[in-house]
């Protein structure tokens, strides 16, 4: 039994390296994912109050004014409109374009749901696995050694959940975005749909 145990113990504490590591590229990664959020954020509040004063007044008879009244910047889902526009007689082409939205707007959001699952299934490991050689030196009276485990395992802590927040802030907010995107995609759609019923 002294053997199993000493065996479970080996491999978690040699998972505690990888685990930093990880955690390491999680903290680089939410920095990176605050800074392309913002940039986002950005150009959708240029893009986004245009869009709101076209579509508010957009009928299948203005339809073709459309395209040339839609506001420039990277806006995923102004790019589909102005493609929905130029794919007008195909209704295929439109359902493939409000999937293809889904599609990127899914993979948009896949880094915010990996924060926020992973951060905190690390931090935990990073917590967990220092306890271990924390209880030994305090059994022992090594109490430096402890201390330095205490340490490896509050700071794992605090950058899983710092990742995780950072994640769950951006997928909550992302996911309103996207979802009013397929709003506007599904609106234009339907006056696509009247306006070829028409003629």
């Amino acid at each position: 039994m002294n053997y199993i145990s000493d065996i479970l113990y080996w491999i978690s504490t040699g998972l505690l390296v990888p685990v930093i590591v990880l955690l390491i590229l999680l903290f680089g990664r939410a920095l990176l994912l605050i800074g392309s959020f913002f940039g986002q954020y950005a150009s959708l509040r240029k893009t986004d109050a245009v869009l709101r004063g076209k579509l508010d007044t957009l009928t299948a008879d203005t339809l073709p004014a459309l395209a040339a009244e839609l506001p420039e910047g990277r806006s995923l889902a102004v790019d589909h409109i102005r493609r929905m526009l130029d794919a007008r007689e195909s209704p295929a082409r439109m359902e493939r374009l409000l999937a293809d939205f889904e599609i990127a707007a899914d993979k948009d959001l896949a880094v915010s749901k990996t924060l926020t699952k992973m951060g905190p299934m690390l931090g935990l490991m990073g917590t967990l696995i220092p306890m271990g050689p924390a209880l030994v030196g305090l059994a022992a009276g090594d109490i430096a050694s402890m201390a330095y485990n205490m340490q490896v395992a509050f700071a794992t802590t605090v950058v899983g959940l710092f990742a995780s927040a950072v994640g769950f802030i951006t997928q909550q907010i992302k996911q309103r975005w996207y979802l009013q995107g397929m709003t506007d995609l599904e609106f234009v759609a339907g006056l696509l749909n009247e306006k070829r019923s028409k003629q």
